[in-house]
């Protein structure tokens, strides 16, 4: 992509104001992902939760010149020699630049959708199609309105075939992305439940999404989904199009498939297609990876790849790990795993990703990518080039092809020829403080890599999802004015889900403050490269002086922390320090009573050491109607103090009184800001928003084994049973937060989409559960709670809340964070 800012205005149909002549060749949406500003074309997308345009002039600070935006900035005079481009809809421009580059585009362009399977149906056709011809693909899913066309523009004459993912949630959207992705071939995985609530019928979601299809001249589809085979039949010049269809039931479909199970879950497949037979194996039996497996052997198939190249892929087929895994590694690093697929289009998405993390120093790890069609010594020179323009820290290559081509790389580097060779040669020490991406082919195991690099290896894990996080904080948000601001709570250890990682996040997000219990868990955030707002909710005197270090803000809830932080704060010689003001309205906690605020004002009024920057109180049942009264009584009680409070400072502050049920069901009492804590998590009351678990405790099968009739199972012989019976070991125990009380048969866990119960006394570090009739192994994963058993079903059992079962998790389990 090459163009001059006026062609740009003329594309996206927009007025230029600025200077014309300034050159273009790469676009950004996301101010975080910026770290070379020339040829940069900035688009300000106004979205429900952030908003780009708030970050203009710091993105023209940085040295960005050339901006997409619906709205100018106040003081245009303040970018001078920049080019602005006004647009009614920076997303609609976005797809029409991404547009005039496809028509650019001479190779064949396939697209998929469908409800599920999309992505694995796109990353395994790439890959068998990418063992012949160069391919370029979608980063990960990115099949949005703003995905999409981000991932088209990637496209270049050097690429043979492009592959892109389209999904939408809403009618109307799959015509725009039809405009942008404009496919030769079509294909369609199935259509399920997801986001049926926003159209009239799954026929009607389903006829919107074969809209992409409208000018393609080869469909690929199943034809045993019914309602697909009819709607593909009744469209419009369909006679004129290649119809694929393929089948295991009906005879005249374009391709036949019969299924046969092999050994060590793998599944032959025998195809005909235009009267010729075809026998093809891959490495899966279950159900979605075959049908997965036999629609990208049919566009293949269409395609008239060769068929060895078709047998050769799919038994080289690999699970797509469907995400992004961040995990604590050795020497205080973090670890950044990216197997998803390795090519230069998804590298430059996962250096980007890489350099958003905090101010540490970056290491990339990178395999020879696979069968690019592309000559070896530009294809390593372009990924130098990116390296070094990311400015990546230390770069280590894998591969025969990135050793030959070592001379291109600057910097800190070290090559191997293999992994083996990489792993014969790891030394710990040579990775301290740093964050790590690892990205490799598949083909190079980059696992063993991981493992080598992680901090533990506990079989037992609490997964958490960042998206659903984030999900469940625009669920709050959407209940909030525009200008009420965010307190998220992450006192003890973030609920258990581990502070630096969501911290991160949160800040991301642009809460406004982030709350702790203590003053270590505030410095740790401030190691971790937190610069945001942090309140200390319960501050040791002890502690003020490293506060002031940090700059965090105590609560100072008694005359006395009034006056022995203000001391503190006199001997630092500073002026104006903030502090939050804690109320007791009722609940009867830290805060000032009622009667103490005569005197806390009179302390007030004669401080120059403290500035008050909130005043808040805590509601005790805000979540329980039969205490609705009590709350209301708080409320008032809270107003009426930080009446008098701001009386004698003199001058306004923040007031902030809702935890995450008060959110919800008291919006009169949000005030400036609004402390959600548990909520942001996934937790909530039944019939409550849509929030969606963030958390996820799992284990794994250590041992499986037979019980004999009679024998006893675990400490005190509690559990016998009179039947013979198939046990399962597995390495969680009261150590490691599996509360005692689940055992003897009151708690479950989810093994292979069954719950099976947990037998015996809970030990230590072990528990067992009875596996009976389960077509079980060793290895396999133990849910304990998350997706299929809930956080709170899990606290019921246990006769405490969930907060109590999510922060007794302790440090030995490892947090593995992960984006969708």
């Amino acid at each position: 992509m090459k163009f001059t800012s006026a062609e740009i205005a003329r594309i996206v149909n927009g007025t230029l104001t600025g200077d014309p002549d300034l050159q273009v060749t790469d676009v950004i949406t996301d101010s975080r992902n910026i770290n070379v500003t020339d040829g940069l074309v900035f688009f300000a997308i106004s979205g429900k939760n952030h908003d780009g345009h708030n970050f203009l002039e710091s993105l023209y600070n940085k040295g960005v010149r050339v901006f997409i935006v619906e709205r100018l900035p106040s003081d245009i005079s303040g970018f001078h020699g920049a080019a602005i481009i006004a647009t009614e809809n920076s997303v609609k421009a976005l797809q029409l630049l991404a547009a005039h580059v496809r028509k650019t585009f001479r190779s064949p362009v396939i697209a998929v959708t469908g409800s599920a399977g999309k992505t694995i149906v796109k990353e395994w056709l790439a890959d068998v199609l990418g063992l012949a011809l160069p391919v370029v693909r979608s980063p990960r899913s990115y099949n949005s309105q703003i995905g999409v066309p981000l991932s088209v523009l990637k496209i270049d004459e050097k690429y043979k075939y492009g592959i892109f993912e389209a999904g939408i949630s809403f009618p109307g959207e799959m015509d725009r992305l039809r405009d942008v992705i404009d496919p030769d071939i079509g294909v369609i995985t199935n259509i399920g439940d997801a986001h049926n609530e926003n159209f009239g019928s799954v026929e009607a979601k389903a006829g919107e999404k074969l809209k992409l299809f409208r000018d393609s001249f080869i469909i690929v589809y199943c034809r045993d989904h019914k309602i697909i085979h009819d709607l593909i039949s009744s469209l419009k010049r369909s006679s004129e199009k290649l119809i694929i269809d393929w089948s295991v039931s009906h005879s005249e479909a374009a391709v036949t498939v019969k299924k046969i199970p092999l050994e060590e879950n793998r599944t032959r497949l025998d195809m005909t297609f235009m009267n010729r037979d075809y026998h093809f194996v891959i490495p899966f039996n279950d159900r979605a990876s075959v049908d997965n497996a036999i629609t990208v052997a049919s566009v293949c198939l269409g395609l008239k790849t060769d068929p060895e190249i078709i047998r050769k892929g799919l038994a080289s087929l690999v699970s797509v790990a469907m995400r992004m895994e961040m995990k604590t590694g050795i020497n205080n690093c973090q670890l950044i795993e990216d197997y998803y697929n390795s090519d230069p289009g998804s590298l430059g998405m996962a250096l980007e990703y890489l350099k958003a993390q905090n101010n540490r120093k970056s290491t990339l790890i990178l395999s020879d990518f696979s069968q690019t069609g592309r000559d070896d010594k530009e294809l390593y020179g372009e990924i130098a080039s990116l390296v070094q323009r990311n400015s990546i820290d230390k770069f280590i290559g894998i591969g025969p092809s990135l050793a030959a081509n070592s001379s291109s790389f600057r910097g800190e580097t070290r090559f191997f020829y293999s992994t083996e060779e990489f792993l014969q040669k790891f030394s710990p020490s040579d990775y301290r403080d740093e964050v790590i991406l690892i990205k490799g082919a598949r083909r190079f195991e980059f696992e063993k890599i991981g493992i080598l690099l992680e901090q533990q290896v506990h079989q037992t894990v609490l997964e958490v999802n960042l998206d659903a996080i984030s999900h469940n904080l625009n669920i709050f948000r959407g209940y909030l004015n525009p200008g009420t601001r965010i307190m998220a709570m992450v006192k003890a250890f973030a609920y258990g889900a581990g502070p630096a990682e969501i911290a991160s996040l949160l800040e991301y997000q642009r809460v406004s403050y982030l709350g702790v219990a203590c003053a270590d868990e505030g410095v740790e955030l401030r190691k971790a490269g937190v610069s945001i707002p942090v309140m200390v909710m319960n501050p040791d005197p002890s502690a003020s002086g490293l506060m002031i270090k940090y700059n965090l803000e105590p609560e100072i809830y008694s005359l006395l922390s009034f006056k022995r932080f203000s001391q503190v704060a006199s001997k630092h010689g500073l002026v104006n320090y903030p502090v939050h003001i804690k109320i007791d309205s009722g609940m009867h906690r830290l805060g000032f009573m009622p009667e103490d605020i005569g005197k806390l004002s009179e302390e007030i009024r004669n401080c120059e050491t403290l500035q008050i920057v909130s005043v808040f109180s805590h509601f005790a049942a805000s979540e329980d109607p039969g205490f609705d009264q009590f709350t209301r009584r708080q409320a008032e009680v809270f107003l009426e103090a930080s009446e008098r409070i701001r009386e004698a400072a003199g001058y306004s502050f923040i007031r902030h009184i809702c935890n995450s049920a008060a959110i919800l069901r008291f919006p009169e009492y949000h005030f400036e800001m609004v402390r959600p804590g548990i909520g942001i998590y996934g937790i909530g009351d039944p019939g409550g928003p849509d929030l969606r678990p963030a958390g996820r405790f799992i284990t794994r099968i250590s041992q499986i084994k037979r019980i004999p009739a009679g024998e006893p199972v675990g400490y005190g012989c509690k559990d016998v049973s009179h039947e013979d019976r198939i046990i399962a070991i597995l390495p969680a125990g009261y150590a490691d937060g599996l509360n005692r009380k689940l055992g003897n048969r009151n708690g479950s866990l989810f093994i292979k989409n069954t719950r099976v119960p947990i037998i015996g006394n809970i030990c230590m570090d072990l528990c067992m559960a009875d596996i009976t009739g389960l077509d079980a192994r060793e290895g396999d994963e133990a849910e304990i709670f998350g997706l299929n058993i809930r956080i709170s079903e899990i606290a019921g059992q246990c006769g405490t809340i969930p907060y109590e079962i999510l922060t007794s998790i302790p440090s030995r389990v490892k947090r593995i964070f992960y984006r969708e």
